[in-house]
């Protein structure tokens, strides 16, 4: 450990990326402070929540392998999965393997439950404190002042300086909403026309309906249903559809809102009680998806933002988290590389990460076209195939979007790069067979119509 202690560095947001970011600068010798605007995450007894299942896969591992924690984590809070099962509107299913080995595997974990173990393992730095209901009302970039209001404390409000100020406070980011009135700051966010409602099944011992080791879709072309496994054997299921659609469906009469769901989720209604999917349904709502991009991700040389607040994506991708993660990693990798320049490291860490955080986000947009409707189709399996095919002659060089994103650590942008190559390669293959196919067909029929003339 580095030894940096008279070096003050403010993290705010004491979500996952924000605490892991505490625990890479604490192993690193700085002193930190975190700064939540929620009381702890560990004092909620509330079960319900505003976000879907996470999946963890090899950027956040090797993130977490860093302060030591990639196997407690897998083994204590995880369930895993190793590909998609789909469930068709008849009741037929069938696997989709992630990996062609059946040995790479995406972790679903609870959101609420990764965040926990991360503050108590936060909590056992000497060199960290967390300031829970501390909400950031004011920033100031010049002199570095950051102005809290004490939520418990009768409002009353505290002006801290520290050093450096890292933002990882999610996709409404308090720090890059100042960030916005700064000349030469470039944002732009999207809130997609598909939302999501999310349903807690219990656990369950109708195995033959959710075969554990799977991501379970449900895909309906323009909406779909998914499942994710828990540790405690019960399921995460999220609905995404239009939020044009949701009124009609969780604003309906009973009557109806049964009608929808045993007509498109046939054998997901065995699995769940009438009573309950109608109490979560009326007391439920439907929540937005937002996209959000900005250049730079610093402020002079003090202020940086990273998870979220840099570039909050859609989750189809299954890779928030995990890149929000790896953005510790490269930051991490920074002050190894400048020696712990950390003026040098804010400036760099931009135009090390954009390029990267801009193409998962334009994948993720992708990956929800390909869960609710390609999935189902033909076309679809037959592509699935031949990647695994040629994966398998050459593991080196042909390594499957998917797969290159999840359980490597190729760049993002190198992964949409290789994806588009591989695209052109099998278009040209496709129109290599078909000449030779048409050539071919022309000779057996030129071939019959001579015999039959003589």
């Amino acid at each position: 450990m580095f030894s940096h202690s008279r070096v003050k560095i403010a993290i705010i947001g004491a979500g996952p990326v924000g605490s892991l970011c505490a625990c890479f600068m604490a192993e690193n010798g700085y002193d930190v402070t975190v700064y939540e605007s929620r009381t702890d995450i560990r004092l909620d007894k509330s079960t319900s929540g505003r976000s879907i299942n996470l999946a963890l896969s090899e950027r956040g591992i090797n993130a977490l392998q860093f302060i030591g924690l990639d196997n407690i984590v897998i083994e204590e809070l995880t369930e895993p999965m190793y590909g998609r099962m789909i469930h068709s509107v008849d009741g037929q299913k069938y696997s989709i393997m992630y990996d062609i080995n059946k040995s790479k595997c995406l972790y679903s974990v609870s959101r609420k439950e990764l965040n926990a173990f991360l503050l108590t393992k936060l909590e056992k730095y000497s060199n960290v404190k967390v300031n829970f209901s501390y909400k950031l009302i004011d920033v100031d970039f010049n002199s570095k002042l950051l102005t809290f209001q004490k939520l418990l404390e009768n409002q009353q409000q505290e002006i801290v300086k520290p050093d450096i100020v890292i933002a990882c406070d999610g996709a409404h980011s308090v720090v890059r909403k100042h960030m916005i009135r700064l000349p030469m700051f470039n944002y732009s966010q999207t809130y997609i026309d598909h939302g999501y409602f999310e349903i807690k099944l219990p656990s369950s011992e109708t195995k033959d309906i959710l075969t554990p080791g799977h991501l379970h879709i449900w895909p309906r072309n323009t909406f779909m249903l998914i499942a994710l496994p828990n540790k405690d054997k019960s399921w995460t299921c999220t609905l995404f559809m239009p939020m044009e659609k949701f009124p009609l469906i969780l604003e309906s009469e009973k009557e109806d809102i049964l009608s929808f769901f045993n007509e498109y989720f046939k054998d997901f209604m065995d699995l769940i009680q009438p009573e309950d999917l109608l109490n979560q349904v009326t007391n439920g709502k439907a929540r937005t998806l937002i996209s959000t991009k900005c250049n730079p991700y610093h402020v002079n040389d003090s202020f940086l933002l990273m998870g979220d607040a840099a570039h909050a994506i859609v989750p189809f991708y299954g890779q928030g988290m995990n890149a929000g993660f790896e953005d510790c990693t490269i930051l991490n990798q920074l002050l190894e590389e400048y020696d712990h320049d950390l003026k040098t490291v804010i400036k760099t860490f931009t135009s090390r990460r954009f390029q990267d955080a801009e193409a998962i986000s334009d994948l993720a947009f992708y990956n929800y076209i390909e869960m609710r409707d390609l999935v189902a189709r033909r076309s679809f399996l037959w592509r699935k195939k031949v990647d695994n095919i040629l994966n398998k002659w050459f593991p080196q060089t042909w390594i499957p979007l998917h797969s290159a994103v999840s359980f490597t650590s190729i760049p993002y942008k190198q992964c949409k790069l290789d994806n588009q190559w591989q695209d052109q390669i099998l278009f040209r293959m496709f129109i290599l067979f078909a000449t030779f196919f048409s050539i071919g067909l022309y000779f057996i029929v030129a071939s019959i119509m001579s015999k039959t003339l003589q």
